[in-house]
């Protein structure tokens, strides 16, 4: 290497190295704990899955005769794997200042993975209706295992349902990974703090985002480039937004939202009712509403 180059070289380092060019994206592990990882992440959403939707996803020469085994050992090892990343995420989430040792941690990923393993058969019942949701809203469709197997409605619900409940067994980090997962595999965008009711679909689906204070209620149908989003948010007296308030919309029962339209602030979508493609709406609509572009029938 040129002198010229290495005299360089070092006063990039010079800069990369100043604690003033790094305070904001510095990680500084605690207690020597590494980052959660996403390929272990994957490798547990990936068992998730098989045991969700069973014969679809692994082992195809799964029968009803070795399904209790077959899930259990599936079970066991989602324990083991996702107690670890539990952890990782819990001791990311505290800062140093805080009194929270690395055993307390331990326990509360040990329960958080306990509890979760419990509610599997919730998430398998949501999802169930959320297939049947798709293969009653698509024509197209064949079969439920199309759906199962090929839609990425289910995908990216799977993820969502999944990282849902982990956010509400007060995990952080680690719900928004799983959920960005099925973001970069779908173009579909939902926040894990979206609460979804049941038989929910989205149609097509590229495009879509939805917020992490959206209520969705049963028997919703959404179709591509639908935004359920902030219209605004107020800041603190320092100039930052404040976290946590809801500011994206609630959208009733059996309700239909077409492509590309657009939903914003806490308005209230009532039951029944139908939003056609491209409007714009920051107000609430009325039970039975049919609310459409100028001119569309």
């Amino acid at each position: 290497m040129k002198k010229s180059n290495i005299k360089d070289f070092e006063q990039v380092i010079k800069v990369l190295s100043d604690s003033d060019s790094y305070k904001f994206v510095f990680h500084d592990p605690r207690y020597g704990e590494q980052m959660p990882s996403s390929e272990k992440l994957t490798i547990i959403v990936d068992l998730l899955r098989e045991i969700l939707f069973p014969g679809y996803f692994g082992n195809s020469r799964l029968t009803p005769q070795s399904m209790e085994y077959y899930i259990g050992v599936n079970i066991d090892k989602v324990f083991t794997l996702l107690s670890e990343q539990i952890r990782r995420g819990l001791l990311i989430a505290h800062n140093k200042e805080e009194e929270w040792s690395y055993e307390a941690c331990d326990k509360r990923a040990f329960e958080i993975a306990r509890k979760f393993i419990s509610r599997l058969p919730e998430i398998r019942r949501l999802l169930t209706t959320d297939v049947k949701a798709a293969y009653i809203g698509d024509p197209a469709s064949k079969s439920y295992g199309e759906i199962i197997y090929c839609y990425p409605a289910i995908r990216v619900l799977t993820n969502h349902r999944i990282a849902h409940e982990l956010l509400q067994l007060g995990l952080p980090l680690i719900p928004r990974i799983i959920s960005e997962m099925a973001h970069s595999e779908t173009g579909i965008d939902i926040h894990p703090g979206a609460k979804i009711g049941e038989y929910f679909t989205i149609d097509h689906g590229t495009g879509v985002v939805i917020g992490e204070t959206c209520i969705i209620g049963d028997h919703v149908k959404i179709y591509q480039g639908v935004t359920l989003g902030a219209k605004s948010f107020p800041l603190d007296e320092e100039g930052n937004p404040i976290k946590g308030i809801p500011r994206h919309p609630r959208v009733g029962n059996n309700v239909i939202i077409y492509a590309q339209a657009t939903i914003l602030g806490r308005v209230t979508i009532g039951d029944n009712s139908v939003i056609g493609g491209n409007v714009w709406i920051t107000n609430d609509v009325a039970c039975g509403s049919k609310v459409l572009q100028s001119g569309a029938s």
